[in-house]
């Protein structure tokens, strides 16, 4: 193409002017896809898709060796030490009786502390064994036999009290420790003798009191106005099942079905329909509550594979629009219900203004026409207080069952997996209220768990 004349150009010639620059673009455009599909298009990581960071392989941007290499030397601190417990279990005092000096009697001298340090350490642990031995006789009356009730405590059958089962379940399902090694472990820390076979009955004899905790916090969760949820793989008996979350402010709850259905989640929430649903854009999360609020960690990924890809005009913009909403909404705490609402406005508006703009990469396109149809729910959490931006809650949630998935390679009978979703539904709500996954399974087996 020939460079316009400088002169002033009639309507005509800028008319023919602007057809030979549209055909000029439309041939550039093709020749660039063209290039584009001979190079391939980037690879997904945890970056820019849903691929977990577990297969991302060596060399990934943002890997460990990668961030060693940038980091800067860390500037030098004030030294610290352990704090002193404020309730010590003894206290010993020692008190010179001579000079290092010179080798003077000071026993009998009056002295005042000079130094003071805690030393810590566990006594030998050994299981407390009690002996019981129930009496009885036969009746002199009606000629039967009888004999004494068991301790309330102490029923016959298992030999293994509620400490004993409350710790075989905590070291196997909180620290992902195999039955093995659970034998071997208590065997060699404690001198208790325990078969796998014994270890499997206690968690089996759990399953009543985890499906009575699991109801209630079922019921619990049926009250929450937002629920968010999130799924995932795990394998049952060599057979891909799948680990369903569902958590609000009160409660969570685990259930493992062979099923990633719509059906599922509607099968929990039965008749109840909260007002806000949280989760990412699958389809079988869609259309459970009154209002959706897709998580914007996933859609940062899908805007982050498009800046890869090469776009450069319309993916930057509207990450960093995104990334401007979720910092809004974690000032939600100090903004004024009026001034959310301007922010509110004002997020809707840039984002319809960019999925306006023209995007000449394929990759920009593509990105336009998923968030058009996902359009009204990405700012539902700027109207609505109690909704965060994203499903991370869900994600840390459904982490621990991941990483047991990925050590143990899954469930091997078919109530484990029942055991297993009680006891992340017990320990998840537990951790709500503030309490530890120990003391929760404590009052579980103790039979004084509540949700609150």
């Amino acid at each position: 193409m020939e460079k316009p004349p400088r002169h002033r150009l009639s309507d005509a010639e800028k008319d023919a002017l602007l057809l030979e620059q549209a055909a000029l673009i439309e041939r550039l455009a093709a020749r660039i896809t063209e290039l584009e599909a001979l190079v391939g298009k980037p690879r997904k990581t945890s970056s820019n898709s849903h691929t977990p960071p577990s297969q991302d392989g060596p060399g990934r941007p943002g890997s460990k060796a990668a961030a060693k290499r940038r980091r800067k030397p860390r500037p030098s601190r004030p030294g610290v030490s352990r704090p002193l417990s404020e309730d010590p279990d003894r206290t010993e005092r020692r008190l010179a009786e001579s000079c290092p000096h010179c080798g003077m009697a000071v026993s009998g001298m009056p002295q005042r502390c000079r130094h003071r340090y805690d030393h810590i350490d566990l006594p030998v642990i050994r299981p407390v064994v009690t002996r019981v031995e129930l009496f009885g006789g036969r009746c002199g009356d009606c000629g039967r036999r009888y004999r004494a009730a068991p301790p309330a405590l102490m029923p016959p059958g298992t030999p293994f009290g509620p400490g004993i089962r409350s710790l075989l379940a905590y070291l196997h399902h909180s620290h992902h420790v195999g039955f093995e090694r659970l034998s071997r472990m208590l065997r060699e820390l404690f001198g208790l003798g325990i078969s796998e076979g014994a270890i499997a009955n206690s968690f089996r004899r759990m399953g009543t009191a985890f499906d009575a905790a699991r109801a209630a916090i079922k019921a619990k969760l049926l009250t929450a106005p937002v629920i968010a949820s999130d799924e995932t793989t795990t394998r049952v008996n060599g057979v891909t099942h799948w680990q369903w979350v569902f958590h609000s402010d009160k409660a969570v709850l685990h259930d493992i079905v062979p099923s990633r259905a719509r059906s599922v989640a509607a099968q929990v929430l039965g008749e109840h329909r909260p007002e806000v649903w949280v989760s990412d854009r699958y389809a079988g999360q869609q259309e459970l509550g009154h209002l959706h609020q897709v998580c914007l960690a996933h859609v940062l990924r899908d805007v982050q594979y498009a800046i890869d890809c090469g776009d450069t005009v319309v993916a930057p913009r509207i990450r960093d629009h995104l990334r401007w909403a979720i910092r809004i909404g974690k000032r939600r705490p100090t903004l004024k219900d009026s001034t959310l609402a301007a922010y509110a406005a004002r997020a809707d508006r840039g984002l319809d203004a960019l999925l306006g703009v023209p995007a000449a990469h394929p990759a920009g396109r593509d990105l336009q026409r998923q968030i058009k149809a996902w359009r009204g729910k990405f700012f539902v959490f700027l109207t609505d207080r109690r909704v965060p931006p994203t499903n991370n809650g869900s994600e840390r949630e459904i982490r621990p069952s991941v990483i047991c998935r990925k050590v143990t390679n899954g469930f091997r009978s078919t109530w484990g997996p029942g055991i297993h979703a009680g006891y992340r539904s017990v320990t998840g709500t537990a951790r709500l209220q503030g309490q530890s996954a120990w003391n929760a399974i404590r009052a579980l087996v103790d039979g004084t768990f509540a949700v609150a």
